[in-house]
């Protein structure tokens, strides 16, 4: 049976919240959050692939495993890949791929995306989805949106609000200015989780496609892949999950609810 292996890359030095592996949320480094949740997952090996000594460091000091890669790396993928070099890890392996801004993580749901990618061998690439119901996510350029087609492959990924409401935004936001802000639509509108399952063979085919435009206009790595005409399988949870952080609104959402969690 392939060995799962999954790898936290963190980049120290975010745009929209600089410092961001190492922002504290209850206590904790946001990278130590993601790390604790990161190692429910089922696998053979979890570890850290940082580009700064000082995030190392803290990784380090609580006890992780961790790698230092370069700071050139254009995408969590590539510096992912660079820790499966380095580890020398089995090209039928399956590679996950836990952004370092996921303190919230759901293991369970990574463990349903290992199980899915050992169910059906011709899956290369698979990621995670779930229900949006927010108007303002809807909008927000920082909660990415996917569409799949009806066997759960990603047709797009986009910072726009897709599907586009053609006859109106009346339809589906037709509570705007009533106190809610919930959306109605007839389309389940998913938001995509930023968790990526490789077969280790199809990373390495990855990270030596150039970064397409897509990629670079979006801002969003997976495209690359779907631009060079190949399959993303998205498994969509049913349940909504915590979402990841971004900016500093998020910040507080996330220290919020750990706090929870800890009463």
């Amino acid at each position: 049976m392939s060995k799962v292996r999954v790898v936290v890359p963190a980049r120290l030095n975010s745009t929209r919240l600089p410092r961001k592996p190492l922002a504290m949320i209850a206590g904790k480094q946001m990278i130590v959050w993601t790390a604790e949740r990161a190692m429910q997952i089922f696998a053979d090996d979890m570890l850290d692939a940082v580009d700064d000594q000082e995030v190392l460091s803290v990784v380090k000091e609580h006890g992780y495993e961790g790698l230092l890669t370069s700071k050139s790396h254009p995408s969590g993928s590539d510096r992912v890949m660079e820790v499966a070099r380095v580890k020398g890890w089995g090209g039928d392996d399956i590679v996950i791929n836990v952004q370092g801004d996921e303190p919230l993580l759901s293991a369970e749901i990574v463990n349903d995306l290992v199980e899915l990618m050992r169910r059906d061998k011709t899956i290369e690439f698979a990621t995670v989805s779930e229900p949006m119901s927010l108007t303002e996510d809807f909008k927000n350029p920082n909660c990415v949106k996917v569409v799949t087609d009806d066997n759960g492959v990603a047709l797009y990924f986009s910072r726009a609000p897709i599907p586009y409401p053609r006859d109106g935004e009346e339809r589906i936001f037709d509570d705007l200015g009533k106190g809610k802000n919930s959306l109605k639509f007839d389309h389940t509108v998913k938001r995509h989780v930023g968790i990526y399952g490789f077969r280790l063979a199809a990373l390495e085919e990855f990270v030596a496609l150039k970064q397409s435009s897509l990629e670079r206009v979006e801002k969003l790595e997976q495209l690359r892949w779907l631009q060079a005409g190949r399959d993303v399988h998205v498994l969509h949870s049913t349940a909504a999950l915590p979402g990841g952080v971004d900016t500093p609104e998020d910040l507080i959402r996330a220290e919020a609810l750990l706090l929870g969690d800890q009463e």
